[in-house]
This record gives structure tokens, sequence and C-alpha cells, in this order.
């Protein structure tokens, strides 16, 4: 669930973005007072993210908007479907139109993206995950998707996990000192957030196990082979995650691995949207 307040607050600084000082398209020729339907189609085969979003920029733009859900959030749609309907105001339809389009194929889009790397997985324990490679004050709305679509949430910013990465350890002198010093930066602040240790190859694996104190290795543009390997060295002491330029063909080769965990960027960097109109009936 959107924190309600963040929601509101991006609908309407997305709005004064997109109408400026007048919708004039619409003003031009639409009576204030006409009143019409229009519905949600769906034009290519996909999972449906966004409902909830959506209805709160009609509710926003004109809160009397009727608003009528005839599918929910990771349905899986076909071409043809209606999603939903509104009735209302013609102009405040329009006003509408495309910031609730926008934000809907682009969540549907990762939803689709994420469920069928998930369905991949299948059978094995791995746990597909999303990263910070979002568009910038989009998070939530992306990160929402990859859930949806059947996906889990990473860290959401910089502020609930410490992840020591490559840069991290290199500037800190290896990675015994970035442990070290993470962990006492946890205790004088006072903080209760895991730690996550990237690792270039199975010498830091090892190094990470004889330092310990951390939650999760992560095991960063590692072979199939190796990040086996990898995980054989940890013996489930600490959680596993793959990372690093993992692709549809190869995902099932690092779940086969034994990892906990599959970090995937191009689930929010990447992804192609689905395909959505809002039309007139």
């Amino acid at each position: 669930m959107m924190d309600q307040k963040y929601l509101k607050d991006f609908i309407r600084r997305a709005i004064a973005e997109d109408i400026g000082d007048g919708d004039h398209s619409s003003n031009c020729c639409i009576p204030e007072t006409a009143s019409g339907r229009v519905h949600l189609l769906v034009k290519e085969e996909g999972v449906l993210a966004g409902m909830a979003v959506a209805e709160a920029v009609f509710k926003e733009i004109e809160p009397r908007i009727q608003f009528n859900a005839l599918l929910a959030d990771g349905d899986f749609v076909k071409a043809g479907a209606i999603a939903f309907t509104l009735e209302g105001s013609e102009r405040a339809l329009l006003r509408g139109e495309r910031l609730a389009l926008n934000l809907m194929q682009r969540m549907s889009g990762i939803a689709t993206k994420t469920n069928q790397l998930v369905r991949l997985l299948a059978g094995t324990k791995a746990r597909l995950l999303d990263t910070r490679k979002t568009t910038p004050n989009m998070r939530a709305f992306e990160k929402l998707a990859v859930k949806i679509g059947g996906g889990y949430n990473h860290r959401m910013g910089l502020y609930d996990m410490i992840m020591l990465k490559d840069n991290h350890v290199d500037f800190a002198g290896g990675i015994t000192e970035a442990i070290t010093k993470a962990k006492a930066y946890l205790a004088e602040n006072q903080l209760d957030i895991p730690i996550e240790v990237e690792t270039r190859n199975l010498n830091e694996v090892n190094e990470v196990l004889q330092t310990g104190g951390v939650q999760r290795i992560m095991f960063d543009n590692f072979s199939p082979e190796t990040t086996k390997e990898a995980v054989g060295l940890v013996r489930g002491t600490y959680e596993t995650e793959s990372s690093g330029g993992i692709t549809e063909k190869t995902i099932r080769d690092y779940a086969e691995a034994g990892v906990d965990f599959i970090s995937v960027g191009a689930l929010t960097h990447s992804v192609k949207s689905l395909d959505l109109s809002l039309k007139a009936y």
C-alpha cells in the first residue's frame, strides 16, 4: 500500500506540471458542463498494475468522477480487456487521461516483466529483487509494481540498509575495514538496519566470512558456476544474493546455483510500458 500523503503530493505536482495555466485544448471546444464516459482499454497481454493510482489521479482532479474497477492489480490481462470505466466531467476526464495512463502503463510494464522472471524461478528458493535503478521521484510506484508482479523490494533507499558496494570497500581500504566501520557506525548511531556486502570474487567472499557481522553477501557478476562455489562457501551462514547482468536466459542458472535472492536492475531501468488507452464509449 502506498503512503497516501506521498501519492496525493505526487499527483498534485504532476497535474501542475501538465496543466500549467489551463487545458486549453479541452477548454476551447468542450462545454464546462459536458459529462461523458470513458473506459481503460488494454491493448496487449500483460499484468495490470496501478488501478488505485489511476483512481486517485481522477479523484484529485474531480472528486465527483465515478470510478468503476472491473479488474484488479495483479490480474493477467489480454488485448481487448476493459480495466475500469469512468463517468463525469469531460474536461476533467481529459485532464487526468495522460497522467493516469503514464503511471499505469509504466507500472504495468514493470509488473509484467517482473512476473515473467518470477515464473522462471518456479521450483527454486530464489526470490526476485528490484534495485535502486529507478526513475527519480517514481521509485514508490515502480517498486509497488514489482511487488504486484510477484517480486520483492530490495532496500527502498540509502537509509534502510547498509550496502557496502565495490567503491565503498575500495574507499574504506578493504572488505574487513568496511565491515568493521559499518558495525561501529550502527552501534554509535543506535541504528538497527542490515548490512550487505558486495563481493567480486571468492577471495572477497572468504574475507566476509572471516570478518562476520553481516546479514547478506552479494555475488556481483559471478558466473553461475562460481556462484555455486560461493554458495558452498557460505553454507547458509548468511543470506546470499546474485546480481550483475542477469537476464531471462541466465536467471534460472543462478537460481539453481542456490542463492536466496537475485536482483535485476532491468526490472525498472529498461522496461517497455504496457500499451493501454483511454477511450470514450
